[in-house]
């Protein structure tokens, strides 16, 4: 991809925008990004999983990243191969590993009804992404093949070598994914946003994710996904008000060979999610530290040094949330908490008595 010294300039002249004037490096566009009018609360790097070793896992660190997105497209080395992707099921797992254990989030890409794929083999896929626990993802973006031209693809359907997913396969694959997503996954997104001008063949659809909504419906099944659950679209159907008690839930899994928490704040009756925060315990043993990889109130925004107003935001959620971390992580023996922060929420964390250490903010726990 782009050289090292483009990646930097690019990230640092992103951080000089939204601070509104130039710095001399990226470290001091950081610095003033922490009390800056727009602040960054979150950076996102997309790469493939052969390419993310230790270097650019320390080079994402640098820039400030807090999630990374693997395009990893199908859990098969046989259909991986045939599409000449150029790595295997085995490097997905190794850089998730590499990444969960830096404190980063996770999204996969994944791209059912590939050439040599099955619908049984993408819904074989899907179910070993959640079942398997060296995968288990963060989020999920979801982008059924699409054939456009210039491609090999193109070619191979033009010769009758290929038959993309119609609507009715998409919107059936779709429905059987969602209703078996754990509640601590986000999906972010279903269907690339291509030009349907551009699209020779496959799914023209934009709106696949209101069509797969509809036949669960119809099926009286729903999607448990942090995105349909969230406050801000249950309020968006009338269902929640501000007024409700919410409940503490905590949910423990085993993912990369350590341990994960989602600790969230919800409303039970009308399964809704207000907030929660991601608990690691690492697997690689290279200190005595848990890391939160991410602490998230939804609600509408309400700015920096406002008071809720009624909203869910500024209410002490994400405090009471950080509190829980600290204490199951003492409670299991570890000495210290790290938090990976967007460069712009550093302040928030310093205002919970954690400081600066590395790329991360640190509070010890004894």
């Amino acid at each position: 991809s782009r050289p090292p010294e483009y990646q930097e300039w690019f990230v640092k002249r992103c951080f000089d925008a939204m601070n509104g004037c130039d710095s001399d490096d990226i470290m001091a566009s950081h610095e003033l990004n922490e009390t800056a009018e727009s602040r960054c609360v979150g950076l996102t790097v997309e790469t493939r999983p052969d390419w993310f070793n230790k270097e650019q896992l320390d080079r994402s660190m640098h820039f400030g990243a807090t999630k990374v997105e693997f395009g990893v497209q199908i859990l098969d080395d046989d259909v991986l191969a045939g599409v000449k992707r150029g790595h295997g099921v085995r490097e997905v797992v190794d850089a998730t590993e590499r990444a969960r254990n830096a404190g980063l989030k996770i999204c996969y890409h994944m791209m059912p009804g590939l050439p040599g794929s099955t619908f049984e083999k993408d819904l074989e896929s899907f179910t070993r992404l959640f079942e398997d626990d060296r995968f288990r993802p963060d989020m999920l973006k979801i982008y059924p093949t699409l054939v456009v031209k210039g491609t090999d693809l193109y070619e191979l359907w033009t010769a009758g070598g290929y038959s993309p997913f119609s609507v009715e396969d998409g919107t059936r694959m779709l429905s059987e994914v969602k209703k078996q997503i754990p509640p601590w996954v986000r999906i972010l997104r279903i269907q690339r946003d291509i030009p349907v001008q551009l699209i020779e063949a496959g799914i023209r659809k934009s709106h696949l994710r209101e069509l797969v909504h509809e036949r669960l419906a119809s099926e009286d099944s729903r999607c448990r996904c942090i995105r349909c659950r969230e406050i801000g679209h249950v309020n968006m159907r009338g269902q929640a008000t501000t007024a409700d008690t919410p409940e503490l839930r905590k949910i423990e899994y085993s993912a990369s060979r350590g341990k994960e928490f989602f600790i969230s704040y919800e409303l039970p009756s009308i399964d809704a999610l207000i907030g929660y925060a991601r608990l690691r315990f690492p697997s690689d043993g290279s200190g005595n530290h848990a890391l939160v990889r991410e602490l998230h109130v939804y609600g509408q925004m309400v700015p920096i040094g406002m008071g809720s107003g009624g909203q869910w935001q500024h209410r002490g959620l994400g405090e009471s949330l950080l509190r829980e971390c600290e204490m199951i992580a003492s409670g299991s023996g570890y000495d210290e908490l790290l938090v990976t922060s967007g460069v712009g929420a550093r302040g928030y964390y310093r205002g919970l008595g954690y400081d600066r250490k590395g790329h991360y903010m640190s509070k010890p726990l004894c």
